[in-house]
């Protein structure tokens, strides 16, 4: 196959995955605006988009490795106990509003460690990905650059995000919160974020976008199954 970005021949496949499942997201999201009046409704399809990700990408990825299990929030399908792909809607209820600020989530993992990391935003068509020891990058418009933390560490010029039911508090600087936590731990590896803070999140959720943090030069840490991301020179 014509290689699409920088990488393996099994990434491209899993980006042309990606791409195809997309496709069909944002004529859903075209939709969405219809259903408005009716949250339940707006709900029940997201829902039902979410489950359709699922049953199309899977038959893609068995084409990149036929043998592998699936994981994703709702279902786990063993496979050959050494491959799984790992997958998740990531910011499923802006997509509910009409907000396109959502992303598709997608890991490949060997023997219990993150090869294949890929975070993909429809509406934009921005893609992060990483593959281990290679490195982070960021593709859009055909064209990649590679990512890289930030270097800041003064407390007033960062910008933290944050997925917690109670705000905590923050040492200064900007806090945000997106909904999206796939799309937040891309922002910490290419330097939109110095940190990002999390209660407890789905593993499926933030399985690519660990490997993208660390191949950008971050550190990740999922301590008592809280989330926490940073550039590795802010401490939290």
């Amino acid at each position: 196959m014509d290689l699409l970005i920088k990488g393996s021949t099994e990434l491209n496949k899993m980006f042309a995955a990606l791409q195809n499942t997309a496709a069909g997201l944002r004529r859903d999201f075209g939709e969405i605006e219809d259903l408005q009046q009716s949250l339940k409704s707006a709900k029940d399809f997201v829902a039902k988009a979410a489950a359709r990700i699922e049953e199309n990408i899977l038959s893609d990825l068995q084409l990149v490795r036929p043998s592998a299990g699936l994981l994703t929030p709702d279902v786990s399908k063993p496979g050959d106990g050494r491959d799984e792909f790992v997958l998740a809607l990531s910011g499923a209820a802006n997509f509910v509003r009409g907000n396109s600020h959502f992303a598709i989530s997608l890991a490949l993992r060997s023997n219990d460690e993150t090869k294949i990391a890929l975070v993909y935003s429809p509406i934009e068509e921005r893609l992060y990905y990483a593959e281990s020891g290679n490195g982070a990058y960021v593709f859009s418009a055909y064209h990649s650059e590679r990512i890289r933390v930030s270097n800041l560490k003064e407390p007033q010029d960062l910008t933290i995000g944050y997925n917690t039911v109670g705000m905590r508090p923050v040492i200064e600087g900007t806090a945000r919160e997106t909904g999206c936590p796939a799309l937040d731990l891309a922002w910490v590896a290419s330097g939109k974020m110095d940190a990002f803070v999390s209660d407890p999140l789905d593993f499926a959720e933030i399985a690519a976008g660990e490997l993208l943090v660390k191949e950008a030069g971050g550190k990740f840490s999922s301590v008592s199954g809280d989330v926490i991301a940073t550039n590795g020179k802010v401490e939290l």
